[in-house]
C-alpha cells in the first residue's frame, strides 16, 4: 500500500477573513525586511479569498495580480495597497 501526499498550501486553510488578517499579520511580523516575503503572503491570501473577485475590486488583470503577488514579484506599493484594501486588510504601525 503507498501513501499518496499532496502538496501543501496555505491558502486552503485561510477560511475566513480572520484567518487571513492573522495570517498577514504573522507574515508581516516574520518578513523583516524582505518584500517578496510580504507580497507571496498576499499571493495566498488572495487566491483563498479569490483571485477572480480580487481583480474585479481592485481593477487590476488576474494575471498580473499572479504575478505581482508570486514568491518572484515586485509589485509596486500602490498595487499592494490596492490589494490589502480589496481584502479587507489593514496595516498598522506601532513602535518598535
Amino acid at each position: 500500500m503507498s501513501e499518496k501526499f499532496t502538496e501543501y498550501d496555505t491558502a486552503e486553510y485561510l477560511k475566513t477573513n480572520a484567518d487571513m488578517a492573522a495570517y498577514f499579520d504573522a507574515c508581516l511580523e516574520e518578513a523583516g525586511d524582505d518584500p517578496a516575503y510580504i507580497a507571496h503572503a498576499l499571493g495566498v491570501i488572495a487566491r483563498a479569498h479569490g483571485m477572480s473577485q480580487l481583480a474585479r475590486d481592485t481593477g487590476l488583470a488576474r494575471e498580473n495580480l499572479y504575478k505581482a503577488l508570486s514568491s518572484d514579484g515586485n509589485p509596486e506599493f500602490g498595487t499592494i495597497l490596492k490589494v490589502i484594501k480589496a481584502l479587507g486588510l489593514k496595516l498598522r504601525a506601532q513602535s518598535a
